[in-house]
Protein backbone atom coordinates (compact mmCIF):
# COMPACT_ATOMS: atom_id res chain seq x y z
CA UNK A 1 0.00 0.00 0.00
CA UNK A 2 2.66 2.37 1.02
CA UNK A 3 4.53 1.26 -2.21
CA UNK A 4 1.63 2.32 -4.00
CA UNK A 5 1.35 5.62 -2.80
CA UNK A 6 5.14 6.40 -3.35
CA UNK A 7 4.79 5.72 -6.78
CA UNK A 8 1.23 7.85 -7.82
CA UNK A 9 3.22 10.58 -5.64
CA UNK A 10 6.43 10.51 -7.91
CA UNK A 11 3.94 10.49 -11.43
CA UNK A 12 2.67 14.11 -9.60
CA UNK A 13 5.77 15.13 -9.02
CA UNK A 14 7.24 14.20 -12.73
CA UNK A 15 4.06 15.80 -14.15
CA UNK A 16 3.88 18.84 -11.90
CA UNK A 17 7.66 19.40 -12.71
CA UNK A 18 6.96 19.02 -16.91
CA UNK A 19 7.08 22.53 -18.36
CA UNK A 20 5.04 22.86 -21.24
CA UNK A 21 6.87 23.67 -24.35
CA UNK A 22 6.77 26.61 -26.75
CA UNK A 23 6.17 24.97 -29.93
CA UNK A 24 8.48 25.74 -32.79
CA UNK A 25 7.03 24.68 -36.17
CA UNK A 26 6.27 26.93 -39.21
CA UNK A 27 3.03 25.08 -39.08
CA UNK A 28 1.79 26.36 -35.58
CA UNK A 29 -1.83 27.62 -35.71
CA UNK A 30 -2.45 31.75 -35.26
CA UNK A 31 -5.41 33.31 -36.06
CA UNK A 32 -6.84 36.60 -35.51
CA UNK A 33 -10.46 37.57 -35.03
CA UNK A 34 -10.71 39.39 -37.74
CA UNK A 35 -8.15 40.64 -40.66
CA UNK A 36 -9.42 44.30 -41.11
CA UNK A 37 -10.45 46.99 -38.46
CA UNK A 38 -12.26 49.88 -40.38
CA UNK A 39 -12.77 53.00 -38.44
CA UNK A 40 -15.59 55.47 -39.91
CA UNK A 41 -15.05 58.99 -40.46
CA UNK A 42 -12.84 60.45 -37.72
CA UNK A 43 -12.54 64.26 -37.85
CA UNK A 44 -9.34 65.49 -37.41
CA UNK A 45 -7.80 65.94 -34.40
CA UNK A 46 -10.73 64.59 -32.57
CA UNK A 47 -10.11 60.69 -32.06
CA UNK A 48 -12.10 58.06 -32.67
CA UNK A 49 -13.42 55.46 -30.77
CA UNK A 50 -11.34 52.47 -29.72
CA UNK A 51 -10.99 49.12 -31.16
CA UNK A 52 -9.80 45.94 -30.66
CA UNK A 53 -8.76 42.28 -31.90
CA UNK A 54 -8.06 39.13 -30.34
CA UNK A 55 -4.81 37.13 -31.45
CA UNK A 56 -5.64 33.24 -30.66
CA UNK A 57 -2.87 30.28 -30.16
CA UNK A 58 -5.11 27.43 -31.68
CA UNK A 59 -1.92 25.06 -30.59
CA UNK A 60 -1.49 22.67 -27.71
CA UNK A 61 1.51 23.87 -26.84
CA UNK A 62 2.62 27.36 -25.70
CA UNK A 63 3.15 29.83 -28.50
CA UNK A 64 6.18 32.77 -28.39
CA UNK A 65 5.32 35.71 -31.02
CA UNK A 66 8.46 37.26 -31.62
CA UNK A 67 7.08 40.51 -32.84
CA UNK A 68 3.92 42.76 -32.58
CA UNK A 69 4.63 46.26 -34.62
CA UNK A 70 2.62 49.06 -35.53
CA UNK A 71 4.44 49.28 -38.94
CA UNK A 72 4.02 53.06 -38.87
CA UNK A 73 5.76 53.22 -36.20
CA UNK A 74 5.29 56.48 -33.70
CA UNK A 75 4.50 58.60 -36.62
CA UNK A 76 0.95 56.63 -37.48
CA UNK A 77 -2.23 58.24 -36.58
CA UNK A 78 -3.16 54.70 -35.13
CA UNK A 79 -1.99 54.07 -31.84
CA UNK A 80 -2.18 50.30 -30.44
CA UNK A 81 -1.99 48.63 -27.03
CA UNK A 82 -1.30 44.66 -26.25
CA UNK A 83 -2.77 43.23 -23.24
CA UNK A 84 -2.80 46.22 -21.28
CA UNK A 85 0.29 48.39 -22.49
CA UNK A 86 0.93 50.95 -25.22
CA UNK A 87 3.74 51.08 -27.32
CA UNK A 88 4.40 50.55 -31.58
CA UNK A 89 6.80 47.53 -31.03
CA UNK A 90 6.23 44.26 -28.74
CA UNK A 91 8.84 41.29 -28.77
CA UNK A 92 8.50 37.95 -27.04
CA UNK A 93 4.94 37.58 -25.74
CA UNK A 94 4.14 34.56 -25.01
CA UNK A 95 0.43 32.93 -25.41
CA UNK A 96 -0.94 29.79 -23.30
CA UNK A 97 -2.21 27.11 -25.50
CA UNK A 98 -5.76 27.42 -26.25
CA UNK A 99 -5.60 31.18 -25.07
CA UNK A 100 -5.87 34.41 -26.63
CA UNK A 101 -5.23 38.27 -26.38
CA UNK A 102 -6.33 41.73 -26.70
CA UNK A 103 -5.02 44.38 -29.26
CA UNK A 104 -6.52 47.64 -28.79
CA UNK A 105 -6.74 50.38 -31.50
CA UNK A 106 -7.66 53.79 -31.87
CA UNK A 107 -6.70 56.78 -34.42
CA UNK A 108 -6.06 60.43 -34.01
CA UNK A 109 -6.42 61.66 -38.00
CA UNK A 110 -4.01 65.08 -38.61
CA UNK A 111 -5.71 67.40 -40.86
CA UNK A 112 -4.32 67.98 -44.33
CA UNK A 113 -5.60 69.86 -47.31
CA UNK A 114 -8.42 68.30 -48.76
CA UNK A 115 -11.64 69.62 -48.17
CA UNK A 116 -13.10 66.24 -49.27
CA UNK A 117 -12.95 62.67 -47.24
CA UNK A 118 -9.91 61.49 -47.35
CA UNK A 119 -8.77 57.54 -46.13
CA UNK A 120 -5.83 56.57 -44.09
CA UNK A 121 -4.01 53.19 -43.30
CA UNK A 122 -1.75 51.21 -41.61
CA UNK A 123 -1.10 47.55 -40.37
CA UNK A 124 0.02 45.81 -37.82
CA UNK A 125 2.51 42.70 -38.21
CA UNK A 126 2.38 39.36 -35.93
CA UNK A 127 5.66 37.53 -36.26
CA UNK A 128 6.10 34.17 -35.04
CA UNK A 129 8.06 31.07 -35.73
CA UNK A 130 9.51 32.31 -39.23
CA UNK A 131 5.78 33.44 -40.62
CA UNK A 132 4.10 36.63 -40.78
CA UNK A 133 0.96 37.45 -40.34
CA UNK A 134 -0.60 41.18 -41.24
CA UNK A 135 -4.19 42.93 -40.26
CA UNK A 136 -5.06 45.96 -42.13
CA UNK A 137 -6.26 49.33 -40.21
CA UNK A 138 -8.24 51.44 -42.10
CA UNK A 139 -10.31 55.14 -41.19
CA UNK A 140 -12.28 57.47 -43.57
CA UNK A 141 -10.65 61.07 -41.91
CA UNK A 142 -12.30 64.59 -42.87
CA UNK A 143 -11.28 68.32 -41.88
CA UNK A 144 -13.95 70.47 -40.29
CA UNK A 145 -14.36 73.74 -38.87
CA UNK A 146 -13.92 73.52 -35.27
CA UNK A 147 -15.18 75.53 -32.27
CA UNK A 148 -14.77 74.89 -28.87
CA UNK A 149 -16.47 77.01 -26.50
CA UNK A 150 -17.56 79.57 -29.17
CA UNK A 151 -19.27 82.44 -28.99
CA UNK A 152 -20.64 83.94 -31.69
CA UNK A 153 -20.97 88.02 -31.11
CA UNK A 154 -21.95 89.19 -34.50
CA UNK A 155 -24.05 88.25 -37.54
CA UNK A 156 -22.13 84.78 -39.23
CA UNK A 157 -22.42 82.89 -42.29
CA UNK A 158 -21.87 79.74 -42.51
CA UNK A 159 -21.88 77.58 -45.84
CA UNK A 160 -21.11 73.60 -47.06
CA UNK A 161 -17.35 73.93 -47.93
CA UNK A 162 -16.51 71.74 -44.57
CA UNK A 163 -18.59 70.07 -41.67
CA UNK A 164 -18.69 71.79 -38.48
CA UNK A 165 -17.85 70.19 -35.11
CA UNK A 166 -18.66 71.72 -31.75
CA UNK A 167 -16.63 71.12 -28.75
CA UNK A 168 -17.82 72.41 -24.98
CA UNK A 169 -20.45 74.35 -26.63
CA UNK A 170 -21.68 77.54 -28.92
CA UNK A 171 -23.68 80.32 -28.08
CA UNK A 172 -25.10 83.03 -30.37
CA UNK A 173 -25.41 86.43 -28.28
CA UNK A 174 -28.88 88.22 -28.58
CA UNK A 175 -29.40 90.70 -31.40
CA UNK A 176 -26.92 88.53 -33.32
CA UNK A 177 -28.01 85.94 -36.27
CA UNK A 178 -26.60 82.76 -37.07
CA UNK A 179 -27.25 81.89 -40.74
CA UNK A 180 -26.71 78.40 -41.88
CA UNK A 181 -26.76 77.48 -45.40
CA UNK A 182 -27.82 74.25 -47.45
CA UNK A 183 -26.09 71.38 -46.99
CA UNK A 184 -23.90 72.24 -43.98
CA UNK A 185 -23.31 69.01 -41.22
CA UNK A 186 -22.97 70.26 -37.60
CA UNK A 187 -21.71 67.02 -35.62
CA UNK A 188 -21.72 68.25 -31.85
CA UNK A 189 -20.01 66.58 -28.54
CA UNK A 190 -21.29 64.96 -25.91
CA UNK A 191 -20.49 68.30 -23.74
CA UNK A 192 -21.78 70.84 -26.62
CA UNK A 193 -25.08 72.31 -26.46
CA UNK A 194 -26.36 74.99 -28.52
CA UNK A 195 -27.74 78.10 -27.03
CA UNK A 196 -29.47 80.69 -29.19
CA UNK A 197 -29.85 83.94 -27.54
CA UNK A 198 -30.18 85.69 -30.74
CA UNK A 199 -31.53 84.60 -34.25
CA UNK A 200 -31.16 81.04 -35.47
CA UNK A 201 -32.15 81.14 -39.65
CA UNK A 202 -31.24 77.42 -41.20
CA UNK A 203 -31.88 77.40 -45.27
CA UNK A 204 -31.58 73.77 -45.81
CA UNK A 205 -32.62 72.25 -49.44
CA UNK A 206 -35.14 70.07 -50.58
CA UNK A 207 -32.71 67.11 -51.87
CA UNK A 208 -31.16 64.77 -49.00
CA UNK A 209 -27.43 66.78 -49.80
CA UNK A 210 -28.70 69.79 -49.27
CA UNK A 211 -30.64 69.37 -46.00
CA UNK A 212 -28.93 70.91 -42.55
CA UNK A 213 -27.85 67.98 -40.48
CA UNK A 214 -27.48 68.34 -36.44
CA UNK A 215 -26.32 65.17 -35.05
CA UNK A 216 -23.38 64.17 -32.12
CA UNK A 217 -19.86 63.47 -33.74
CA UNK A 218 -19.73 59.89 -32.32
CA UNK A 219 -20.48 58.43 -35.96
CA UNK A 220 -18.54 54.83 -35.30
CA UNK A 221 -21.55 52.26 -35.84
CA UNK A 222 -21.61 51.11 -31.66
CA UNK A 223 -22.70 55.49 -31.38
CA UNK A 224 -24.18 56.20 -34.72
CA UNK A 225 -27.81 55.62 -34.25
CA UNK A 226 -27.74 55.94 -30.17
CA UNK A 227 -29.54 58.96 -29.25
CA UNK A 228 -28.28 61.39 -26.06
CA UNK A 229 -25.19 61.59 -28.05
CA UNK A 230 -25.38 65.81 -27.57
CA UNK A 231 -27.49 68.11 -25.71
CA UNK A 232 -29.58 69.93 -28.42
CA UNK A 233 -30.37 73.23 -29.12
CA UNK A 234 -32.25 75.63 -26.79
CA UNK A 235 -33.51 78.97 -27.75
CA UNK A 236 -33.56 81.11 -24.71
CA UNK A 237 -36.20 83.40 -23.35
CA UNK A 238 -34.16 86.28 -25.49
CA UNK A 239 -34.48 84.75 -28.55
CA UNK A 240 -36.78 85.52 -31.42
CA UNK A 241 -36.93 85.35 -35.40
CA UNK A 242 -35.81 81.49 -35.88
CA UNK A 243 -36.41 80.05 -39.20
CA UNK A 244 -35.20 76.16 -39.91
CA UNK A 245 -36.41 74.70 -43.28
CA UNK A 246 -35.02 71.10 -44.32
CA UNK A 247 -33.25 70.69 -41.71
CA UNK A 248 -32.86 67.31 -39.32
CA UNK A 249 -32.01 67.47 -35.90
CA UNK A 250 -31.15 63.69 -34.76
CA UNK A 251 -29.88 61.95 -31.72
CA UNK A 252 -29.90 64.39 -29.21
CA UNK A 253 -31.26 64.09 -25.65
CA UNK A 254 -33.45 66.93 -26.46
CA UNK A 255 -34.06 68.42 -29.70
CA UNK A 256 -35.50 71.99 -29.55
CA UNK A 257 -36.21 73.23 -26.22
CA UNK A 258 -37.66 76.82 -26.36
CA UNK A 259 -38.28 79.50 -23.33
CA UNK A 260 -41.09 82.07 -23.41
CA UNK A 261 -41.98 84.54 -26.22
CA UNK A 262 -42.03 87.86 -26.46
CA UNK A 263 -45.13 89.54 -29.08
CA UNK A 264 -47.47 87.37 -31.36
CA UNK A 265 -44.84 86.32 -33.66
CA UNK A 266 -43.81 82.68 -34.08
CA UNK A 267 -40.48 82.40 -31.77
CA UNK A 268 -39.32 79.29 -33.98
CA UNK A 269 -40.83 78.31 -37.71
CA UNK A 270 -40.23 74.81 -38.30
CA UNK A 271 -40.10 74.10 -42.41
CA UNK A 272 -40.14 70.57 -43.56
CA UNK A 273 -38.11 69.18 -40.56
CA UNK A 274 -37.42 66.16 -39.24
CA UNK A 275 -36.73 65.60 -35.61
CA UNK A 276 -35.82 62.49 -34.67
CA UNK A 277 -34.35 59.38 -31.90
CA UNK A 278 -34.31 62.07 -29.42
CA UNK A 279 -33.99 60.56 -25.82
CA UNK A 280 -35.89 63.00 -23.64
CA UNK A 281 -38.46 65.56 -25.85
CA UNK A 282 -37.88 66.21 -29.54
CA UNK A 283 -39.67 69.70 -28.82
CA UNK A 284 -40.09 71.20 -25.19
CA UNK A 285 -42.01 74.52 -24.66
CA UNK A 286 -42.78 76.64 -22.17
CA UNK A 287 -44.95 79.56 -22.49
CA UNK A 288 -43.12 79.57 -25.96
CA UNK A 289 -44.83 80.18 -29.44
CA UNK A 290 -44.09 77.42 -32.36
CA UNK A 291 -45.22 77.05 -35.82
CA UNK A 292 -44.36 73.93 -38.07
CA UNK A 293 -45.42 73.13 -41.23
CA UNK A 294 -44.69 69.74 -43.19
CA UNK A 295 -42.78 68.21 -39.92
CA UNK A 296 -41.72 64.36 -38.49
CA UNK A 297 -41.33 63.95 -35.11
CA UNK A 298 -40.43 60.73 -34.44
CA UNK A 299 -39.38 58.14 -31.98
CA UNK A 300 -38.54 60.44 -29.00
CA UNK A 301 -39.15 59.49 -25.72
CA UNK A 302 -41.98 62.35 -25.80
CA UNK A 303 -42.41 63.60 -28.89
CA UNK A 304 -43.86 67.26 -28.10
CA UNK A 305 -43.94 68.60 -24.65
CA UNK A 306 -45.86 71.80 -24.20
CA UNK A 307 -46.30 73.20 -21.03
CA UNK A 308 -47.20 77.05 -19.42
CA UNK A 309 -49.40 77.69 -22.38
CA UNK A 310 -48.38 79.55 -25.22
CA UNK A 311 -49.49 79.85 -29.50
CA UNK A 312 -48.74 76.85 -31.53
CA UNK A 313 -49.55 76.03 -35.04
CA UNK A 314 -48.81 72.65 -36.49
CA UNK A 315 -49.98 71.74 -40.10
CA UNK A 316 -48.91 68.36 -41.51
CA UNK A 317 -46.96 67.13 -39.40
CA UNK A 318 -46.43 63.50 -39.09
CA UNK A 319 -45.87 63.05 -34.71
CA UNK A 320 -44.97 59.36 -34.35
CA UNK A 321 -43.20 56.78 -31.82
CA UNK A 322 -42.26 53.16 -32.05
CA UNK A 323 -40.39 51.63 -29.26
CA UNK A 324 -36.88 51.10 -29.97
CA UNK A 325 -33.60 49.25 -28.56
CA UNK A 326 -32.80 52.87 -27.46
CA UNK A 327 -36.09 54.10 -26.43
CA UNK A 328 -39.29 52.59 -24.60
CA UNK A 329 -42.81 54.48 -25.61
CA UNK A 330 -43.85 54.90 -22.82
CA UNK A 331 -45.03 58.70 -23.08
CA UNK A 332 -47.95 60.25 -25.11
CA UNK A 333 -46.56 61.93 -28.20
CA UNK A 334 -48.46 65.01 -27.87
CA UNK A 335 -48.26 66.81 -24.11
CA UNK A 336 -50.36 69.94 -23.23
CA UNK A 337 -51.17 72.41 -20.86
CA UNK A 338 -51.51 75.64 -19.65
CA UNK A 339 -49.91 75.61 -16.70
CA UNK A 340 -46.22 75.21 -15.24
CA UNK A 341 -45.32 73.72 -11.72
CA UNK A 342 -48.63 73.65 -11.09
CA UNK A 343 -48.51 77.20 -9.49
CA UNK A 344 -47.88 78.89 -12.69
CA UNK A 345 -51.47 79.16 -14.94
CA UNK A 346 -50.94 80.79 -19.05
CA UNK A 347 -53.22 81.45 -22.14
CA UNK A 348 -52.88 78.46 -24.34
CA UNK A 349 -53.81 78.70 -28.07
CA UNK A 350 -52.68 75.38 -30.02
CA UNK A 351 -54.50 73.97 -33.19
CA UNK A 352 -53.37 71.26 -35.14
CA UNK A 353 -54.46 70.77 -39.02
CA UNK A 354 -53.76 67.54 -41.03
CA UNK A 355 -51.48 65.66 -38.72
CA UNK A 356 -51.08 62.23 -37.44
CA UNK A 357 -50.77 61.27 -33.48
CA UNK A 358 -50.17 57.50 -33.35
CA UNK A 359 -47.36 55.56 -31.32
CA UNK A 360 -46.99 52.11 -31.14
CA UNK A 361 -44.79 49.11 -29.16
CA UNK A 362 -45.35 50.83 -25.85
CA UNK A 363 -47.54 51.02 -22.67
CA UNK A 364 -48.99 54.40 -23.18
CA UNK A 365 -53.07 53.97 -23.73
CA UNK A 366 -54.08 57.94 -25.30
CA UNK A 367 -51.17 59.75 -27.17
CA UNK A 368 -52.86 62.99 -26.77
CA UNK A 369 -52.55 64.27 -23.66
CA UNK A 370 -54.39 68.01 -22.89
CA UNK A 371 -54.10 69.28 -19.32
CA UNK A 372 -56.00 72.33 -18.28
CA UNK A 373 -55.64 73.73 -15.32
CA UNK A 374 -58.33 76.07 -14.17
CA UNK A 375 -57.85 80.09 -15.27
CA UNK A 376 -59.79 82.67 -16.73
CA UNK A 377 -56.57 83.09 -19.32
CA UNK A 378 -57.75 81.95 -23.08
CA UNK A 379 -57.87 77.91 -23.59
CA UNK A 380 -57.98 76.99 -27.30
CA UNK A 381 -57.10 73.67 -28.50
CA UNK A 382 -57.89 72.59 -31.43
CA UNK A 383 -57.54 69.53 -33.38
CA UNK A 384 -59.14 69.72 -36.93
CA UNK A 385 -58.76 66.48 -39.69
CA UNK A 386 -56.29 64.77 -37.24
CA UNK A 387 -55.38 61.10 -36.97
CA UNK A 388 -54.70 60.13 -33.57
CA UNK A 389 -54.40 57.38 -31.41
CA UNK A 390 -56.82 57.78 -27.91
CA UNK A 391 -58.44 54.61 -25.57
CA UNK A 392 -60.52 57.78 -23.33
CA UNK A 393 -61.82 60.69 -24.69
CA UNK A 394 -59.75 63.97 -24.90
CA UNK A 395 -61.65 66.45 -23.05
CA UNK A 396 -61.12 70.66 -22.84
CA UNK A 397 -60.73 70.18 -26.83
CA UNK A 398 -61.83 70.93 -30.12
CA UNK A 399 -61.78 67.70 -32.63
CA UNK A 400 -63.18 68.48 -36.31
CA UNK A 401 -63.34 65.88 -39.10
CA UNK A 402 -60.93 63.33 -37.36
CA UNK A 403 -59.99 59.65 -37.26
CA UNK A 404 -59.57 57.89 -34.22
CA UNK A 405 -58.12 54.82 -33.52
CA UNK A 406 -57.55 53.70 -37.55
CA UNK A 407 -53.88 52.40 -37.79
CA UNK A 408 -51.93 55.16 -40.08
CA UNK A 409 -50.25 52.30 -42.34
CA UNK A 410 -47.07 54.21 -42.62
CA UNK A 411 -45.38 52.31 -45.70
CA UNK A 412 -42.96 50.29 -43.75
CA UNK A 413 -41.42 50.03 -39.74
CA UNK A 414 -39.18 47.04 -38.91
CA UNK A 415 -38.34 48.88 -35.55
CA UNK A 416 -35.68 45.64 -34.65
CA UNK A 417 -34.10 46.33 -37.97
CA UNK A 418 -34.43 50.05 -37.55
CA UNK A 419 -36.35 51.04 -40.69
CA UNK A 420 -39.06 53.56 -40.39
CA UNK A 421 -40.61 55.01 -43.50
CA UNK A 422 -43.49 57.27 -42.21
CA UNK A 423 -44.62 57.77 -45.51
CA UNK A 424 -48.43 56.69 -46.24
CA UNK A 425 -49.41 53.23 -48.04
CA UNK A 426 -51.90 53.76 -50.86
CA UNK A 427 -54.78 52.18 -48.37
CA UNK A 428 -54.09 54.33 -45.29
CA UNK A 429 -56.98 55.84 -44.52
CA UNK A 430 -54.93 59.45 -44.17
CA UNK A 431 -54.94 59.60 -47.78
CA UNK A 432 -57.29 62.61 -49.21
CA UNK A 433 -58.66 63.08 -45.89
CA UNK A 434 -56.99 66.82 -45.35
CA UNK A 435 -58.12 70.11 -45.68
CA UNK A 436 -56.09 72.76 -47.94
CA UNK A 437 -54.26 75.36 -45.73
CA UNK A 438 -52.22 77.34 -48.35
CA UNK A 439 -49.18 74.91 -48.08
CA UNK A 440 -48.63 73.25 -51.28
CA UNK A 441 -45.72 70.89 -50.90
CA UNK A 442 -45.12 67.90 -48.69
CA UNK A 443 -41.38 66.92 -46.60
CA UNK A 444 -40.15 65.83 -49.90
CA UNK A 445 -41.06 68.71 -51.77
CA UNK A 446 -43.95 66.90 -53.53
CA UNK A 447 -46.97 68.88 -54.38
CA UNK A 448 -49.79 68.47 -52.37
CA UNK A 449 -53.71 67.87 -53.47
CA UNK A 450 -53.20 68.43 -57.15
CA UNK A 451 -56.43 66.23 -57.71
CA UNK A 452 -58.10 65.22 -54.70
CA UNK A 453 -57.49 67.02 -50.88
CA UNK A 454 -54.29 66.76 -49.48
CA UNK A 455 -53.34 63.78 -47.34
CA UNK A 456 -52.66 63.65 -43.39
CA UNK A 457 -49.01 63.74 -42.10
CA UNK A 458 -46.06 64.96 -43.58
CA UNK A 459 -45.67 63.39 -46.52
CA UNK A 460 -48.08 63.54 -49.74
CA UNK A 461 -49.03 59.78 -51.13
Amino acid sequence: MQKSIVVVLLILIVFSCRKISFINSPNASLSFSTDTLHFDTAFTTTGSVTQSFKIFNQNDQKLRLSQIQLIGGSASPFKINVDGTAGVNFSGVELEPGDSIYVFVSVTINPNTSNLPFVVTDSILVSYNGNNKYLQLQAYGQNAHFFRNKRITADTIWNNNLPFVILGGLSVDSNVTLTINKGCKIYTHADAPLVINGSLKVNGGVDDSTRVVFSGDRLDPVYRDLPAGWPGITFTTSSINNVLTYVIIKNAYQGIVTQSSVGDSPKITLNQCIIDNIYDAGIVSVASSIKAVNCLISNCGNNISIAGGGLYSFDFCTVASYATDYIDHKKPVLFLSNSYNENLVFALIAHFRNCIFYGDGGIVPNELIVDKKATAAPFDVAFENVLYKNKDDTIDSLFTNSIKNQLPEFDSIDAGRRIFNFRLKPTSPAINKGVFTGNTIDLDGKMRGTLNLPDLGCYEQ
